[in-house]
This record gives structure tokens, C-alpha cells and sequence, in this order.
């Protein structure tokens, strides 16, 4: 089971038109803004990433207002291909990283993998990850599984790092998942 000490959340390339225009978009968003405020509560770390930032937008408002400094900006599509990253990932001490973003077949499985490679815990969000097409959403999904990533979705990973309903900080979350 992931826990508020070892978790670390991994938001991935979701910024500019292509937050827009990905297979169910509106929702994805939505569950990665109700990750990302409940990772804040829980005090979680949160590593935040852009592809190419200068010329594919920023992370929308509903999610950056919500997360602390400046995204990580990447060329790669792996973010483990990038040196502020790795730092960040090293400073975080984590061992168990939630993924999260888009494109699922592309920056997020290549994330993902090499995320897993270095012998790290890895699970990604299946309903706050995207694609352009619902096909290659599945692809990504399946080769990610067939490394040994596990599924998740919003609901079931903060109610596994909150692990009781006693929790003090239950009701908040509980309001961001309704």
C-alpha cells in the first residue's frame, strides 16, 4: 500500500491546447486538480512537469493554482531523461510515485518505465491520464501493466494514503472526491 511518507505524486504535461483536446478531458483535469489539492493537505510532494513550455502552454489554472513554485520544463519525454528532475526525485526521498498527466502513451509510460527501472514503486492514475485517442490511452495502460505498474484511480490512491476515516484530514479530502 502507498503512504503519505513514501508517496510522491508526478503530474505530467498537462498544459496548454493538448489539456483540451485529449480523450475526456474535462474529467481528467478535474481528477488531477483533486489529486494535486489533496497531495497539498496530506503534505505530499508533488513534481510537476511541462513539455516544451514555450511552445505548448502552461498547466491550466484550476491545477497550477494549487501547486507551489515553478514546473519542472523537459524536452524529454521521459522526465527521468532530465537532470532537475532527477534532483527533485532524489530531494524527495520517496520510494512510492503516483503518475499522473498526458499523453499517457507517450511521456507518461516513458516516466512511468523508467520510474519503475530504477526499482521504484510505481502506480498511475487511470482516469486522470489521457491521450488524443482512447487507443492509445489503453496501449500505454497495457504496457505500463505489463512492466508491473499498477492501476489506480483518484479515489482508490487517497483513500489508500488516508488508510482510516478517522483520518484528520478525511472530511477535506472526502469534499474534493464528491
Amino acid at each position: 500500500m502507498f503512504t503519505i511518507e513514501e508517496a510522491c505524486l508526478v503530474v505530467v504535461d498537462v498544459q496548454g491546447k493538448l489539456a483540451t483536446i485529449v480523450d475526456e478531458s474535462e474529467a481528467v483535469v478535474e481528477n488531477v486538480a483533486k489529486l494535486v489539492q489533496a497531495m497539498k493537505v496530506l503534505e505530499v510532494p508533488i513534481l510537476w512537469l511541462e513539455q516544451n513550455p514555450s511552445r505548448l502552454g502552461g498547466t491550466p489554472l484550476n491545477i497550477a493554482q494549487h501547486l507551489q513554485g515553478q514546473a519542472i520544463a523537459k524536452m524529454a519525454f521521459s522526465a527521468c531523461q532530465e537532470q532537475e528532475f532527477v534532483a527533485a526525485l532524489k530531494a524527495s526521498g520517496r520510494t512510492q510515485f503516483i503518475v499522473t498527466g498526458i499523453e499517457t502513451h507517450i511521456c507518461v509510460y516513458q516516466t512511468a518505465r523508467h520510474l519503475k527501472e530504477q526499482g521504484l514503486e510505481v502506480e498511475v492514475v487511470v482516469d486522470a491520464v489521457s491521450s488524443r485517442t482512447k487507443a492509445n490511452k489503453e496501449i500505454g495502460l497495457e504496457k505500463m501493466k505489463a512492466l508491473g505498474i499498477l492501476a489506480t484511480s483518484t479515489e482508490m490512491i487517497l483513500y489508500e494514503l488516508l488508510q482510516r476515516a478517522d483520518h484528520p484530514h478525511f472530511k477535506t479530502v472526502l469534499q474534493l472526491v464528491k
